[in-house]
């Protein structure tokens, strides 16, 4: 461990109040793009977030007498000591308002989601019965980051912003800032973001690769807090986390969405943690030579250090054509242990086994669909580790799919490979087993 300031508070304190903060922390650097499989970001580094210019006026100002940028500064300065990473230019930075957050969100949602890419996704999640069917992925995506976004750094800009109600430097606004600017480090210094830059359909290694970038970003952000913030800025993070408003929301939003923007910061936050303990902020440095493939490489760390890389799974290329006239393929990814672990939970299955049931993974990709007349199938093809983790798997996976409202089955030939078929009708579905399932053995 590197940190060169001296606490002023006990760590078990901070641990405690990170714990109480985190549900803010979830949607700090999200995304405002959905992807098939649900995770932050998946074109931009630490957000996807609009680049709307807020105006004046409706920006909040510091009181009189605040010099915000030099307590910003300041910051700064702390933030690259104890990261001991060195900023090579200057970053902008931007504290703007509730109401132009909501701007924000929304207008660059709209301008970066294609419809077809958003209805995908929709699909895909009603398919699996992870959101309701009369829901609107984009009303949940832009609820839940609406409510919980309070930063966020843009590469694109190379520019960073803090949500502030009052505009004052207050606890939550430096708190945040550090980790912001912790980002912004990480741009300057590795090739992360860069090398994510446009990856729309590798959800699942995107996903984990967050872990590691969100993770140093909030462990950063914690040795800040015990060496800077005073114990009644402190208290001002517990008080915000407790806001009733950003608790319901998080309350109402289904997992499938929550779960994978509490990832980076919570499993990502240990992971990163655990490594910097042994080896200091040189340890975390490394990940950024040999980011993680997988989420199953941030679940199970021994995979990580093994290189145990997930099994590469790829979808036929003539699907759409195999299909027949009219059909088209709107998306492919990868789900991840991660992910498949979430939908056995949502669809029932008891926390113990859906997590023992996923650990077996060794990859998967999945594809949407869309045929003409309003017709529609999703496959899931994954292959496990061993023919007994498959078999785990699906003694798990098929009380899930039986409950499914539209037409499904699942293909388990014997062997490693089991594959998951849902459609609009019995047609499609059958369409869809000629090329994947049993009866196109």
């Amino acid at each position: 461990m590197s940190h060169p300031h001296r606490a002023r508070r006990p760590r078990r304190s901070l641990a405690a109040c990170l714990a109480i903060v985190v549900t803010l922390l979830v949607a700090a650097c999200g995304s405002t793009a959905p992807s098939a499989s649900p995770s932050p970001a998946p074109s931009a580094s630490a957000s996807a977030v609009p680049s709307v210019g807020p105006s004046a006026s409706a920006t909040p100002a510091p009181s009189a007498g605040v010099d915000a940028d030099a307590i910003y500064d300041t910051i700064e300065a702390q933030v690259a000591e104890i990261r001991g990473l060195s900023a090579s230019q200057k970053v902008d930075r931007q504290i703007i308002s509730e109401d132009e957050l909501r701007a924000m969100l929304t207008e660059q949602f709209d301008a970066e989601t294609p419809p077809e890419y958003l209805a995908a996704n929709e699909r895909l999640y009603k398919a699996l019965g992870l959101i309701p069917a009369d829901a609107s992925l984009r009303d949940l995506t832009l609820d839940l980051l609406g409510g919980g976004v309070v930063g966020f750094y843009r590469d694109d800009q190379r520019k960073l912003y803090v949500v502030s109600k009052t505009g004052e430097p207050g606890g939550n606004e430096r708190f945040y800032f550090a980790h912001e600017y912790d980002h912004a480090l990480q741009d300057q210094n590795f090739t992360v973001f860069k090398d994510q830059d446009g990856v729309l359909d590798q959800g699942d290694r995107i996903l984990a690769r967050q872990a590691i970038y969100e993770g140093d970003a909030t462990l950063l952000m914690t040795y800040w807090a015990a060496a800077n913030l005073t114990p009644a800025q402190l208290l001002e993070l517990v008080a915000a986390s407790t806001d009733p408003d950003i608790n319901a929301v998080l309350e109402r939003t289904p997992a499938i969405l929550r779960a994978p923007l509490e990832f980076p910061y919570s499993t990502g936050f240990g992971y990163v943690r655990a490594a910097n303990a042994t080896g200091g902020w040189d340890a975390v440095n490394d990940f950024y030579d040999r980011m993680p493939e997988s989420t199953e490489q941030i679940l199970h760390p021994e995979k990580y250090a093994a290189a145990e890389a997930p099994v590469k799974v790829d979808m036929p290329s003539d699907v759409a054509t195999q299909l027949g006239q009219g059909w088209t393929v709107q998306t492919e990814d990868t789900f991840g242990e991660f992910q498949l672990g979430i939908w056995l939970r949502e669809g029932g299955v008891a926390e113990a086994t859906a997590k023992a049931a996923a650990a077996g993974w060794g990859g998967d990709r999945l594809a949407v669909v869309q045929g003409p007349n309003g017709a529609w199938g999703v496959v899931i093809h994954t292959v496990w580790d061993s023919t007994a983790e498959a078999s785990e798997f699906l003694d798990a996976v098929q009380p899930v799919v039986d409950k499914l409202p539209d037409p499904a089955r699942i293909s388990a030939p014997g062997g490693e490979d089991v594959t998951i078929m849902i459609a609009s009708d019995d047609e499609a579905l059958l369409a869809l087993d000629i090329i994947f399932g049993a009866t196109g053995v």
